[in-house]
């Protein structure tokens, strides 16, 4: 990909990773530049009529009974960056502060939002730039809008505040300086268009999502090398059981599973006393299904919020009477953001549940048909994989409490102006905190499955299990072995762990096979939308 296009209507979750991750260039459509500019008109009509509108003639929230001069709008806008930006905490990873901004230019590039194209311009000379406003992680309410946030943000774009370039933290007028771009006088709306908007929220919601659905394919392949190890029953995967379930999401992940497993032999039938497996392995469909059809609905909300004009007021400008519509209202609520970000985060929390208990079942003697004891061979001078465990657990318990709803809480703000807030941003950072979570418990039990299965092979009498994983699994078992040895005695275990990771945090993993049943499609093409 050479660079992403910013039209208003067609990012997508996948360019924006790429864009926040890897660095790749952002350019503007010449059409939304039209756009922009006939809603410009209207915002620069309104002023010269000296029309009260809230937010261009008038001051914020509470204040919005009191109307602004000419002369003052300049000064209005300033103030506003300069006494909104009160964050709080550590900054914002970079990545979350490049989306933020792309995000920003993406919704104001619709047309909708009355600001001159060369402030979206002037964002994306920031991205390309790569200079990252210094963002504190805390002080959002989700509305309106994640207003504390996004004014760290626009500090930098009029030569305040403080960023990140080259590798160091400096004055935003610096950065600004030493990457030749000039620092911008904001002029009527436009300070409350950079500020007045869901984008916090949304940027840490598609990273978070996208990592989820890498989650969700991780934990899948975890279950299959683990199913092996176990010498899992494969008959709870037949399709005809979850056929009659009508759950698509169980169906699709049963049938992932399947094509994971598909020509192993390790896998059993069952047989004699040992008809069914427990539910850590028979009910993984079950409960895989249902968080990928969580991270499904939350990608398709976040992909809709992408491409969404959430500022207030909004500028309509192709309608029947002279000078347009300004119109008021509350898109900038993170309502519909916060509801299925807490969801997001509880479908993460209950991948790393089920993780932990395969791994239990690895561990345990009791368990673990037959393996020993905290896979290791010589227990009692070696502790093995015992502490683990531990760890997986510990991490698991610390989502439980990190994934109680943030949305259901709200506390009135602007002396009751702004009297019901989403706490949307809360939400999305518990989301990613957890997700961050469950990717080292479903590493942690890969990095087990491995040591398991290497130790079925000497219980089987095989020189090496490679031959007897299904082909799907093999690739992966030999892509953790050229990164982490067989643990024949007790070692360092976090550098292991770490490694693995790295492996599923950064997309290798989950991205070694394409044998899924659910990828998401493109958006809505731009001619459709505007």
């Amino acid at each position: 990909m050479n660079d992403v296009i910013i039209d208003g209507c067609s990012l997508s979750i996948p360019e924006l990773v790429v864009v926040a991750r890897h660095k790749i260039p952002v350019r503007l459509d010449p059409d939304a530049e039209e756009r922009m500019r006939a809603s410009r008109e209207v915002v620069e009509l309104a002023v010269k009529k000296k029309l009260v509108k809230y937010g261009i003639t008038t001051g914020f929230g509470k204040f919005c009974n009191v109307t602004i001069s000419d002369e003052d709008n300049a000064l209005l806008q300033k103030n506003l960056i300069m006494s909104h930006a009160c964050g709080q905490g550590e900054p914002f990873a970079p990545e979350i502060v490049r989306a933020m901004m792309v995000l920003r230019a993406n919704a104001l590039a619709v047309g909708h939002s009355g600001v001159r194209p060369l402030l979206v311009q002037r964002i994306l000379d920031l991205v390309n730039a790569d200079i990252v406003p210094v963002v504190p992680e805390k002080g959002s309410l989700g509305a309106s809008g994640d207003l504390a946030p996004l004014a760290h943000i626009a500090l930098v774009l009029i030569g305040m505040g403080e960023a990140f370039y080259k590798g160091n933290r400096m004055p935003g007028a610096l950065a600004l300086a030493e990457a030749h771009i000039a620092p911008l006088v904001l002029e009527a709306k436009e300070g409350l268009a950079l500020i007045n908007g869901t984008q916090a929220m949304t940027a840490i919601g598609a990273l978070a999502v996208y990592d989820a659905l890498m989650l969700y394919r991780s934990a899948t392949i975890a279950s299959a090398l683990t199913f092996q190890a176990l010498r899992g029953i494969t008959e709870a995967l037949d399709p005809r059981i979850h056929e009659l379930r009508r759950q698509k999401g169980q169906i699709d992940a049963a049938q992932d599973l399947r094509r994971l497993l598909e020509d192993s032999l390790l896998t059993t039938k069952p047989s004699g006393t040992r008809v069914q497996d427990a539910y850590a392995l028979r009910c993984t469909p079950q409960v895989h299904g249902a968080c990928v059809a969580a991270i499904q609905h939350v990608w398709d909300i976040i992909s809709a919020e992408l491409n969404a004009v959430t500022d207030n007021p909004l500028i309509f400008p192709h309608v029947l009477h002279e000078g347009g519509d300004i119109l008021s209202g509350g898109n900038f609520h993170g309502e519909p953001l916060a509801l299925v970000l807490d969801y997001l985060g509880i479908a993460a929390a209950e991948l790393a549940n089920l993780s932990e208990r395969r791994l239990e079942r690895m561990v345990n003697p009791a368990l673990s048909e037959g393996l020993p004891a905290f896979l290791t061979i010589n227990g009692g001078l070696n502790s093995g994989f015992m502490i683990v465990q531990y760890s997986a657990a510990s991490l698991v318990s610390e989502n439980k409490v990190l994934a109680h709803p943030a949305s259901v809480d709200s506390i009135p703000s602007s002396a009751n102006q702004e009297d019901h807030v989403s706490m949307g941003t809360i939400a999305a950072r518990k989301a990613r905190q957890i997700i961050d979570h469950s990717q080292r418990v479903v590493a942690m039990e890969i990095l087990a499955a491995c040591q398991a299965l290497d130790l079925r092979a000497i219980q089987l009498g095989l020189s090496s299990i490679d031959e007897s994983l299904s082909p799907a699994t093999r690739s992966i078992y030999r892509m953790l072995r050229t990164v982490v040895r067989f643990t024949d005695k007790d070692r360092i275990m976090y550098p292991d762990i770490d490694a693995v990771v790295e492996l599923v945090s950064d997309g290798t993993l989950p991205e070694s096979t394409d044998r899924w049943s659910w990828n998401p499609g493109p958006v809505v093409p731009c001619e459709e939308y505007v």
